[in-house]
């Protein structure tokens, strides 16, 4: 039996590799959990003791066949809480992340299950973030670019924005731009700006923000 904070590392250790594709040091962990680096190496110890991930020292951390299977089951719970949410409860795409995270640790499969259903199986959350199904499988991944790598007069529809901090994404909601929607890139600034419009509005954003969102080009994102 796993405590809340173990399915956290765990969870983090299987974001963070995933986005960079490597190993994940204590100090990526310690910044992403806002903890201290001797506490992400007390609970490495222990998890590594439990077969959950395998550590190289000087080289970080990376998850065991075991500790996948547990990433993706904790990742299942915490989309399909946020789709359940936003789409039956009427939250906003952008306040779910917490609350999810405060749930997961206490779904049963049973209750996934019937969250699915209810839900009628999606393959992504209300971020555009694949939901492993019931045998923890991802769904095909669909081809997409950077919001960052666009150059101007580019059309795109967004199809996946990345977890940022909670203020990030009420932004972008508030700006119009979540998954689904249809932009146009009217400007990039050599200083890493991005302006894109989106209907009337136009927005501009840091490039650490538009590396985070995943589009397809318009013409090929149609339904």
């Amino acid at each position: 039996m796993l405590s809340a904070v173990m399915e956290d590392y765990i969870k983090a250790i299987y974001a963070i590799g995933n986005d960079t594709g490597d190993r994940v040091g204590t100090s990526e962990l310690a910044e992403h959990l806002d903890v201290t680096s001797p506490t992400v190496s007390s609970m490495v110890q222990k998890l590594e003791a439990q077969g959950l991930v395998d550590r190289e020292e000087y080289r970080g951390v990376t998850l065991t066949e075991e500790g996948t299977v547990v990433a993706l089951e904790i990742l299942r719970h915490h989309r399909l809480l946020e789709s359940f949410l936003t789409e039956q409860l009427d939250y906003d795409w952008a306040d779910v992340h917490e609350e999810a995270d405060r749930l997961e640790h206490h779904v049963s499969e049973e209750l996934a299950e019937r969250i699915a259903e209810v839900l009628d199986n999606p393959g992504v959350d209300p971020h555009g973030d694949p939901i492993p199904d019931a045998d923890l499988k991802l769904p095909e991944a669909e081809a997409t670019n950077r919001l960052a790598d666009t150059a101007e007069g580019d059309r795109a529809v967004v199809r996946r924005i990345r977890h940022q901090g909670d203020e990030e994404l009420r932004y972008l909601s508030d700006a119009g731009i979540e998954p689904g929607v249809e932009i146009e890139v009217v400007e990039v600034a050599p200083f890493g700006l991005v302006t894109v419009r989106t209907g009337d509005d136009e927005q501009s954003l840091p490039e650490e923000i538009a590396r985070r969102i995943e589009i397809a080009p318009a013409t090929e994102a149609e339904p």
